[in-house]
């Protein structure tokens, strides 16, 4: 914890910390912030990198969870991960001890990579910001939250993934509730009209996020 809240005080730039539950629409966010200007870290692809064939990650989940987690070319085939630690808590414990220091760290590491490129605002996506307490564990200057109604969340989602209706409502149980996110919110992002409406709410956000440079 001390040395994700040093990240902060190292950074040049300030840190925001931006998440949302699932379908709500936080990689469209990002996306737009990083076209504004700002250096956009994602720490679902930062979770991808750690893994990658070759790495002390992939070894460190094989050495636990066995070969059957590998794709015939050799990656993780995340998809069996998730199967083989989902109803395990015991797993699920032992997944995070491995991926979360990796992944933190790397994260650390673009940060400070990010603060030597100028002052703008450094945007961190964690989709599960509010349930593994990154708020505080990075030591964030503000956090955005993207929201909208879940039954218009659920119903995107169906409409644009590869996901059942009881799919999604499963994975939106097993994360924070709306209610306990917008609770962590210093800036909230209603991603429930147009894209019109988002970009000019988005637009709004960098400007309030510039004045903290």
């Amino acid at each position: 914890m001390q040395q994700n809240r040093e990240m902060s005080k190292g950074a040049s730039s300030p840190v925001i910390g931006l998440t949302g539950g699932i379908g709500s629409g936080k990689s469209t966010v990002s996306a737009k912030l990083a076209k504004l200007g700002a250096c956009v870290i994602d720490s679902d692809e930062v979770a991808r990198e750690v893994v990658q064939p070759g790495t002390k990650g992939l070894q460190s989940l094989v050495d636990r969870f066995g070969t059957q987690v590998l794709s015939g070319d050799g990656s993780l085939d995340r998809a069996k991960l998730a199967r083989s630690v989902f109803s395990d808590s015991e797993a699920r414990s032992d997944l995070n001890a491995i991926l979360h220091p990796l992944i933190e760290r790397e994260i650390i590491r673009q940060v400070l990579a990010c603060s030597t490129i100028g002052t703008l605002p450094i945007v961190v996506v964690i989709p599960l910001l509010v349930e593994t307490n990154a708020a505080e564990r990075y030591g964030f200057a503000k956090v955005v939250v993207v929201d909208l109604p879940e039954e218009l969340a659920v119903a995107r989602v169906v409409a644009s993934r590869d996901m059942t209706e009881g799919d999604v409502r499963e994975r939106v149980a097993a994360q924070a509730s709306r209610e306990e996110r917008l609770a962590k919110a210093d800036y909230v992002i209603d991603n429930s009209a147009d894209s019109a409406d988002l970009d000019e709410q988005v637009t709004a956000l960098w400007e309030e996020l510039k004045a903290l440079s």
